[in-house]
């Protein structure tokens, strides 16, 4: 499927990705991002449950129950917070958990909120011990308490807050502690995306940009986009730039092969760090099993860069398996890129 481009396509390549403007990024993010329940693909169930607690909610005239969503990057975890704060119509205040790092300022949020606003807290799960011990009043009973003096001196106040939903989304659920996980109302697991949602998806941000583009090179995109909207939509604008530049009004399967080995992404969606991360697994450690620490010393690569973003697409393809003792790279692997394995591959019995 992959050609080599050609040393001019690559240079363009390289000029393409220089002038990539974040601002306008960011604009075309918003463009594509699901402004109704319907243009949202995928995630049925989820779709489904969340209209349900809605629906019930505002029959009740009650703020909607906290909601925790549970996913890797890109898979639509804050559009499904939009979305909810939208058919409420309330207003949504987005906030991130490493960048609350003193009470005060969690406090000051908090008090800001109107009624059934939504306060929508990403990676939830890097809230520090101290703001996550005020959230739990205010999420179990609308109410603030602030420690004022010390020592003997020390008082506590306690505000009421109005009452509002709280939506946390997290690439690790198992990093949240329980008392916080079980103050929330619904948890959802939000998965990888079907090859033909993913076509729908690139369909519709396609008629969104204005682009005409062939079915196959539809097909192909969605075979690399790692069943991720987001990467799904990054691979699109991408190939429009190229044909753009090669002069072409309509994308094709020729051009998007262009494209899409120029990036360095091959036909099962792997990157170059994907591919690093599978051939250090095979060739310095014999196919594993090999530990978390150890490969992502071995890699350069931060360990929860490795646990959120490569090893669950790896283990969705079948590449990795892991097991007591650490990864393990599969046959699979060793074919994809081209290594022949040694006599005695002991994947199974490993496990």
């Amino acid at each position: 499927m992959i050609v080599n481009p050609s040393r001019e396509f690559a240079q363009k390549k390289k000029t393409l990705l220089n002038n990539v403007d974040s601002k306008e990024e960011e604009t075309l993010d918003q463009t594509l991002r699901p402004k109704q329940w319907g243009d949202f693909i995928g995630q049925e169930r989820i779709k489904k449950n969340i209209q349900i607690i809605l629906q019930a909610a505002q029959e009740r005239k009650e703020a909607v129950d906290h909601l925790l969503f549970c996913g890797g990057p890109g898979l639509g975890k804050s559009t499904l917070s939009r979305l909810v704060a939208k058919s409420i119509g309330s207003n949504i205040r987005i906030i991130t958990g490493p960048a609350i790092q003193r009470p005060g300022d969690l406090a000051a949020i908090l008090t800001s909120l109107s009624e059934r606003d939504v306060l929508f807290v990403d990676e939830i799960h890097r809230l520090n011990k101290t703001c996550e011990e005020i959230i739990y009043p205010a999420m179990e009973d609308f109410k603030l308490h602030i420690i004022t003096g010390t020592g003997p001196m020390a008082r506590t106040l306690e505000i009421d807050l109005p009452p509002f939903t709280l939506i946390g989304a997290t690439t690790r659920v198992g990093l949240l502690t329980s008392p916080l996980r079980d103050r929330f109302g619904a948890t959802f697991q939000v998965e990888f995306y079907s090859e033909d949602d993913v076509q729908k998806i690139i369909k519709r941000s396609a008629n969104i940009l204005c682009l005409e583009i062939d079915d196959e090179a539809i097909m192909l995109i969605s075979q690399c986009s790692r069943f991720t909207p987001r990467i799904a939509n990054r691979l699109l604008k991408r190939i429009r730039d190229f044909a753009q530049v090669e002069g072409m009004k309509r994308i094709n399967k020729e051009i998007t092969e262009l494209g899409l080995s120029a990036l360095e992404i091959d036909k099962m969606g792997l990157e170059p760090q994907d591919r690093k991360i599978l051939e250090i697994l095979i060739r310095k450690f014999d196919g594993g099993p090999v530990g978390l620490q150890a490969l992502a010393a071995s890699t350069n690569e931060e360990q929860d860069n490795i646990l959120a973003v490569y090893e669950p697409y790896l283990l969705q393809l079948g590449l990795i398996i892991r097991s007591p003792k650490g990864r393990i790279a599969t046959q699979k692997a060793y074919e994809h890129l081209g290594i022949n394995p040694k006599s005695k591959i002991q994947n199974t019995k490993l496990l």
